[in-house]
């Protein structure tokens, strides 16, 4: 892994940072089939399925321990600070030769939180190639702060609202952050950042854990639900969940299920519908 002085100023200049080594390819694959055996446990459960991809933190240990690892707090702390917090550790997945995508956007826009103090560390449980539909970064847009988003709600767009930013971008400005299982990139909360399609034959499996300084909190009061990774938490400005009581625990699930409807209510303000795929 890079040193923490070069991982802050190549964060500075670019948003982002990739690749970043967090775990091994057999740890990865550990994971990745703790991930799969519950997603098969619960196929015939759609509404705990997606509250799965949405906490898998919360509701499998692996998860919990992956958000934990010390190389990804380490990166973390590098651009944030000492006091952490985990807002989501929510999955992107696209299955093998599948359509989805997720358009030109920024992560803060809908998020509800009262500062910029956030990054991305997404990690890779499957290989994440030009093919596959790694992400793509414009190295520096996040200077540029929020810009305006359009809501289309496209049902091959993962993102919530299938929201996209209302200025073009040039794709030959755009870094393909190609990450081997165990990798990870980091990216700043307002860096434009998009991936397109799926056109292998594989899963591409990705964990986006955002983390952000424990002073931060929800602009309308919520006290999202979060797990408390790193320093202290002065502020109280959170529900912070114990690790998880269990694998697929079902006292785990309540705490998710009442927390994704306060996040369904945050990411879709103002929206006019609540048709999207996350939440």
């Amino acid at each position: 892994m890079p040193e923490d002085r070069n991982i802050a100023q190549r964060y500075d200049e670019d948003g982002f940072v990739f690749p970043i080594d967090v775990i091994g390819e057999s740890e990865a694959s550990d994971i990745r089939s703790d991930l799969e055996a519950a997603e098969n446990e619960l196929r015939d459960d759609p509404e705990r399925l997606a509250l799965l991809r949405s906490y898998p933190d919360r509701l499998l240990p692996s998860f919990d321990r992956l958000i934990r690892h010390p190389v990804l707090i380490d990166s973390a702390k590098a651009v944030l600070g000492p006091d952490l917090m985990v807002w989501s550790a929510a999955l992107f997945i696209k299955d093998a030769n599948s359509p989805k995508i997720v358009s030109w956007h920024q992560d803060l826009t809908y998020w509800g939180l009262d500062d910029a103090e956030e990054t991305t560390c997404w990690v890779a449980l499957s290989p994440a190639t030009a093919a596959s539909g790694a992400m793509k970064f414009v190295a520096g847009s996040h200077k540029k702060r929020a810009v305006e988003h359009i809501d289309t709600f496209d049902q091959n767009n993962l993102l919530s609202r299938g929201q996209e930013i209302a200025v073009d971008v040039d794709e030959n400005d755009a870094v393909v952050t190609e990450l081997l299982p165990g990798q990870a990139s980091m990216h700043h909360g307002h860096l434009f950042h998009a991936s397109g399609p799926n056109t292998t034959d594989d899963r591409r499996i990705g964990s986006a854990i955002r983390y952000i300084k424990a002073s931060m909190k929800q602009q309308d009061g919520t006290k999202s639900l979060v797990a408390h990774v790193s320093g202290e938490d002065r502020w109280n400005h959170f529900n912070v969940a114990p690790p998880p009581n269990g694998r697929l625990n079902e006292a785990d699930f309540e705490l998710c299920r009442s927390d994704a409807i306060a996040k369904r209510n945050i990411l879709y303000a103002g929206a006019g519908q609540e048709t999207g795929t996350r939440y």
